[in-house]
């Protein structure tokens, strides 16, 4: 193997490694080894488009030198994700080879199970919006933002484990969007450094805050407030996943129920926190998510 291929392969473990770091279980070990296999490839996908976007990647330039792009342009999420949607389609295309060892990880589970191009676009589309929309007025506007960044992993997940309904589909939109309000109440101080607020203008300014507030280095009365309000309606939005727990069966429903309890054993962290996210990102201890799943599976029981 040549320098420049470890230097690939090992960029690509090092962004399949950072499902540690999420706040839900991304491909535990009770499920089958084909279903971890397929979920970890659609992880890699995700958050290697993610990194791209927010210019994450690792230094040395292997992702870029992966997908054709002349290092020196590395910094250019937008050219990156470019070729990187060039490279998706070569994983749909059957005379097709994959550049990038993610996407010819990748291969294999989208033949497996017939899974279309739409989802994976869709979280390309997401990160091309980060770069020209910094802020979002309404409530509304942040979850149709949502419905390209967080709801397709949700959907691919059922596409994978072959659950996928309309109903169930609706519920997953509902959990990943709660997972993904939960991740910008996190890294509220990190994306302000990017340029980018999550927060949606219209409740700014209905708890008087103002972006200096959210770069101070600790919250102030109105900024907890604010949290507080939004991790509510994140709450809300988890309830509904109960149902989607319920609604399957063996180690899918743990897996869901992970995903749920996760989100909000997160919650209950910021509020442990005081809701004061500005330090850094209040995080849940997996005894927390654990019992946070727990919970989630109790409930989905009686609504199974």
């Amino acid at each position: 193997m040549t320098a420049a291929r470890e230097a690939r392969e090992a960029s690509a473990r090092a962004t399949l490694d950072k499902a540690a770091d999420e706040n839900f279980p991304v491909a535990p070990f009770f499920l089958p080894r084909a279903w971890r296999d397929d979920l970890m490839a659609v992880y890699g996908y995700a958050r290697l488009v993610d990194d791209i976007g927010d210019g994450d990647l690792a230094p040395g330039g292997a992702d870029a030198r992966s997908l054709g792009v002349d290092p020196a342009r590395a910094d250019d999420a937008l050219v990156l994700l470019d070729a990187f949607e060039t490279d998706l389609h070569r994983v749909f295309d059957p005379a097709g080879t994959p550049r990038h060892p993610l996407l010819r990880g990748l291969r294999p589970t989208v033949r497996r199970h017939s899974l279309t191009p739409e989802p994976f676009l869709g979280l390309i589309a997401a990160n091309r919006q980060d770069q020209l929309v910094r802020r979002y007025e309404t409530f509304d506007d942040l979850r149709a933002y949502c419905e390209l960044s967080a709801n397709p992993v949700g959907r691919l997940v059922l596409a994978i484990t072959g659950t996928s309904s309309p109903e169930r589909v609706r519920r997953s939109d509902a959990v990943c969007t709660a997972l993904q309000i939960v991740e910008h109440l996190q890294d509220i101080a990190q994306d302000l450094g990017r340029g980018r607020v999550y927060l949606p203008a219209e409740d700014l300014k209905r708890f008087r805050v103002t972006e200096d507030d959210l770069a101070a280095p600790t919250a102030n009365a109105s900024v907890r407030a604010l949290i507080a309000y939004e991790s509510q309606r994140a709450l809300g939005l988890l309830d509904e996943g109960t149902a989607l727990v319920g609604s399957v069966h063996g180690r899918l429903r743990l897996l869901l129920a992970g995903f749920v309890g996760g989100g909000r054993a997160a919650l209950a962290a910021i509020a442990t926190a005081g809701h004061d996210v500005l330090p850094g990102p209040p995080k849940a201890a997996k005894a927390h998510v654990l019992r946070e799943t727990g919970v989630v599976l109790r409930r989905a029981r009686r609504k199974g």
